[in-house]
């Protein structure tokens, strides 16, 4: 199972057509793709026409779906945090901390464009869903 961050979603719905967008296209066609509500919401917040909305909305809620956030997540979305800040890292959202984090706790892979995660594979052990080539 994989968490697909909203960056590669963006570009899928889209019809970008790159390694990302292919190994997401193949997850969801194995049935390996989940999703987090944090996600969910970012991606529905993006369509601007309603019968996109409610396209997406019907193809990505048959999805495993996961609550992202929660009073447990907040100490470990603050430990993690610090952490990368101690090594002069900022990361510039909130909701890739939470994504990342999430991911961690879990030990699911994330595929991901977005190079905030970067950080959190480098030093958090956040394992990326495709390894660049």
């Amino acid at each position: 199972m994989i968490i697909a961050d909203t960056s590669v979603w963006i570009d899928y719905f889209n019809g970008v057509d790159n390694e990302l967008t292919q190994h997401l296209d193949a997850s969801l066609t194995e049935q390996t793709v989940a999703i987090g509500d944090l996600i969910f919401l970012e991606i529905l917040q993006g369509f601007r026409r309603d019968k996109d909305y409610k396209l997406a909305k019907s193809r990505l809620k048959i999805l495993t779906q996961y609550e992202m956030f929660g009073l447990e997540m907040v100490e470990l979305c603050t430990r993690n945090y610090r952490a990368l800040r101690k090594k002069g890292v900022t990361i510039r959202k909130t909701s890739d901390v939470i994504i990342a984090t999430f991911c961690i706790a879990h030990k699911l892979p994330l595929l991901f464009s977005d190079k905030d995660f970067i950080p959190f594979v480098d030093h958090l052990n956040l394992s990326p869903a495709l390894r660049e080539t």
